[in-house]
């Protein structure tokens, strides 16, 4: 069962998606001790420590993580083996760990991926599930600590980037994590794993991509999902919501905003032949802000009047900072990038998402004290090429050529939501094209986008999310069956579809709309 952990309206994104695969392999030999094992440091570290922990499974319970609510317990896990691998570069201090159920593992090993500024599986839970599905687990904090909206560790005690913290997160732990994990498995079963997958989302998607351009021996299978792949320039993009409505002078409500919402997918809807509340391709939806001026629309108990200044500020969001980057999509919430504080949702709009503001303050300003409500459009431009030119080589992770992972015999399955909220999936499509035009063939029998209408930043919305992805990549890599479509569901459960690959969409061919044969791919 998948687990989203989102709080739209303070702007935070989910700490770890995991859908465990459905496909069983046979059981290898148990292992019979969980105790420290030889591990060699991967090249241009130096192993610190080895600590093992058995850990007797059951029903496994995890500690409180503000600002996220708290996290449900899971049952039923085995018993398993948790071996912490502790790296230095020499001034970081990079943890590594690996879960090893003790009876039925499925011979399979799985890394999974982070969010916001968290390079790993900072809960637990997301381990945990791997393990209750039979798979060696691991994960890492990359040295930079468990915050994945605070990212403290950015800057050194003379007040400058931690370029070695900042390697770490960009792409060099996730490559240690393949090491260390998988080398830590096969000194536990006295074997290694038949096969390596990376499962990670938001973040965790943008380390499968670079997983697949650095280093693409790593994994046989990458499921990489809502990936901020273009970092460099998503996260100064992020601010862009909160830079137009401080520029403007001008703070609506998000009732307000909205209400610009309902009124597209009302117009949009139906272009796809059903009305279910979903815009399915939002790129073609052109209806205009303006046609609401003058209209009234109840917020918060009251009526009120759209203006001019609110349809501007709504069209620039839209079309997002031009000829830099993409904006929101119309039928896409607002709350994501210009979050509303949980204790007055009726407040004016006008702060930043925390990721894009951290991102500002301290790699860009590098100075935590920075106010970035103050940055207006000429000092966007600006801070979007200085972040584009000084980090794209470092954590851009938009590198087309993925030939040398196409010869690696891997297999790279993303998906996204057409309405996400955090990272709009423009630029997955962007990086789709052009992984096309460099590697030219046949892409599809190795990198495969399905888009999802009316997913979120990691999960369903209005529209369904794929319900087990990593089970078609498990048939993919071990079997060959490329999935031509994902089954995908609602967090309900009410309505199911099948995804399309890339470029198609799901098309409504008649029937009732909540059942998936109602569609068909074109």
């Amino acid at each position: 069962m998948r687990r989203l952990v989102m709080i739209l309206a303070a702007g935070v994104v989910p700490v770890s998606v995991l859908v465990p695969a459905s496909s069983a392999a046979p059981a290898a030999p148990t292992a019979t001790a969980c105790t420290p094992v030889p591990v060699q440091a991967p090249a241009g570290a130096r192993v610190e420590s080895v600590v093992a922990v058995a850990r007797p499974g059951g029903t496994v319970t995890f500690p409180s993580n503000p600002p996220f609510p708290p996290t449900p317990p899971v049952d039923g896990v085995p018993a398993y083996c948790e071996v912490t691998v502790t790296l230095t570069h020499g001034s970081d201090h990079v943890k590594v760990m690996t879960l090893l159920p003790e009876q039925g593992w499925n011979q399979r090993f799985q890394a999974l991926g982070g969010s916001a500024y968290a390079a790993g599986d900072v809960i637990g839970d997301a381990s945990v599930k791997a393990v209750k599905a039979g798979y060696a687990a691991a994960t890492t904090d990359a040295g930079v600590g468990p915050s994945p909206i605070d990212p403290a560790w950015a800057l050194t005690a003379q007040g400058k980037v931690d370029q070695t913290l900042l390697k770490n997160f960009a792409h060099r732990s996730p490559h240690e994590l393949a090491v260390v994990g998988k080398a830590v498995t096969k000194a536990y079963y006295g074997r290694a794993a038949n096969y390596a997958y990376w499962n990670g989302c938001s973040t965790g998607g943008r380390q499968g991509y670079s997983e697949a351009q650095r280093y693409p021996g790593d994994f046989d299978g990458i499921l990489a999902a809502s990936a901020a792949i273009n970092w460099d320039r998503w996260a100064p993009s992020a601010v862009w919501p909160a830079v137009v409505v401080n520029q403007e002078k001008h703070a609506p409500t998000s009732c307000e905003l909205e209400a610009f919402n309902a009124a597209a997918i009302k117009a949009c809807d139906t272009k796809d032949g059903v009305r279910d509340g979903v815009i399915a391709e939002p790129s073609n939806c052109t209806w205009a802000p303006e046609s609401l001026i003058g209209q009234q629309v109840e917020c918060y108990g009251e009526q009120v009047t759209i203006t001019a200044a609110d349809a501007r500020i709504v069209r620039r969001i839209w079309e997002g900072p031009k000829g830099l980057w993409y904006g929101l999509t119309r039928g896409t919430t607002f709350a994501g990038l210009l979050p509303t504080p949980p204790d007055q949702p009726a407040a004016p709009l006008g702060a930043p998402f925390v990721v894009g503001d951290a991102w500002v303050k301290y790699f860009l300003k590098q100075n935590p004290g920075f106010d970035t409500k103050t940055v207006w459009y000429a000092d966007f431009v600006k801070l979007f090429l200085q972040s584009e030119l000084r980090y794209n080589a470092v954590i851009g992770t938009d590198d087309p050529d993925l030939s040398a992972y196409q010869k690696s015999g891997g297999k790279l399955l993303a998906w996204h939501g057409l309405d996400d909220q955090l990272i709009t999936a423009q630029g997955s499509v962007d990086y789709r094209k052009r992984v096309e035009r460099t590697v030219g063939g046949n892409v599809d029998s190795f990198y495969r986008l399905f888009l999802a209408p009316g997913a979120v930043h990691c999960g369903p919305g209005a529209g369904p999310a794929p319900a087990d992805p990593l089970a078609s990549l498990v048939q993919w890599v071990e079997h060959g069956k490329a999935p031509n479509t994902l089954p995908a569901a609602t967090a309900d459960g009410s309505t199911v579809r099948n995804l399309c690959a890339y470029p198609k969409l799901p098309r409504y061919a008649g029937g009732d709309p909540k059942v998936a044969t109602s569609y068909r791919c074109a």
